[in-house]
């Protein structure tokens, strides 16, 4: 099953309205969107399937790179996530299903996908039935491609420590809210083992019958100031615990009044490709 803190906050309407504004603001999602359906060879397909889409922003890049007569569908669980996407969103070629990414393949044919792009959101998701789902719908030689953050797949790319001049804004909000509200953090990331090492995601994949083609740990570079505004879309904002949105927004406008707004931020991201494997001529 999914964990349960990963689907909290995603179905209202407050979060979704500020996720899609970020996402047009600021050029994260653009950037990644568009790797990965860059790396989904969309030029021939027919139908290419955005997983976890949610208001649309890797719908977005997909549509920009398949045919005219192609055809998008976005799935997605959180029906407020939908509600902003299709307000914002028109493209007669998409179309969008609300539903688990666990059961994707109960709403497409068997072998009818030549691609599945899923950004930023595999950890979300039961990640062993989600890709035994893509297996089962996508054709022959499809493509599916996703990425999963550097925290929850324990690796860190070189830019993620050579560029930073000091604190990162997380570890500034632990900080504030420590000292003026006596929080206790929970254990770092690198004191707990990763979530979705590529090994697990192999076996995964491998035990879904598909097979991965390439790997790649790629780094997003950004400012303090957009990684503020991410941090203040309320699914995202910190710190954990028992805090109301407005605490947590007072903490983080305390902790990024400790930084300078263009000071390089950067993101690290495993980006996987797996493939079903061609019929046997």
């Amino acid at each position: 099953m999914a964990p349960q803190d990963a689907i909290l906050g995603w179905d209202e309407d407050s979060n979704a309205e500020a996720y899609d504004a970020f996402t047009r603001a600021h050029p994260m999602y653009d950037a990644t969107s568009r790797d990965l359906a860059r790396r989904g060879h969309l030029a021939n397909a027919s139908l290419v399937v955005d997983l976890c889409g949610g208001a649309g922003a890797t719908a977005r890049a997909i549509l920009d790179l398949i045919p005219a007569r192609a055809r998008v569908v976005s799935v997605d669980n959180a029906a407020a996530m939908q509600r902003v996407g299709r307000r914002t969103l028109t493209d007669a070629r998409l179309t969008w299903i609300t539903s688990p990414a666990e059961r994707l393949a109960d709403h497409l044919h068997a072998s009818s996908a030549d691609a599945v792009v899923c950004n930023s959101a595999i950890w979300k998701t039961d990640t062993a039935a989600v890709f035994a789902a893509v297996a089962h719908i996508l054709r022959p030689g499809g493509r599916f491609v996703f990425n999963i953050g550097g925290g929850f797949a324990g690796v860190r790319h070189p830019d993620e420590l050579s560029t930073r001049t000091g604190p990162s804004l997380n570890a500034l909000i632990r900080q504030v809210a420590a000292e003026a509200h006596g929080y206790t953090p929970p254990p770092r990331d690198a004191d707990r083992p990763p979530k979705l090492p590529l090994k697990t995601v192999t076996e995964q994949l491998t035990a879904a019958g598909l097979t991965v083609v390439g790997t790649e740990l790629t780094a997003q570079h950004s400012t303090m100031a957009e990684k503020k505004a991410w941090l203040s879309i309320p699914v995202f904002a910190r710190p954990e615990g028992d805090f109301t949105h407005a605490q947590r927004m007072q903490i983080l406008d305390t902790a990024y009044a400790m930084t300078t707004p263009d000071a390089p931020a950067v993101t690290s991201w495993l980006v996987v490709v797996a493939q079903r494997p061609k019929a046997a001529a």
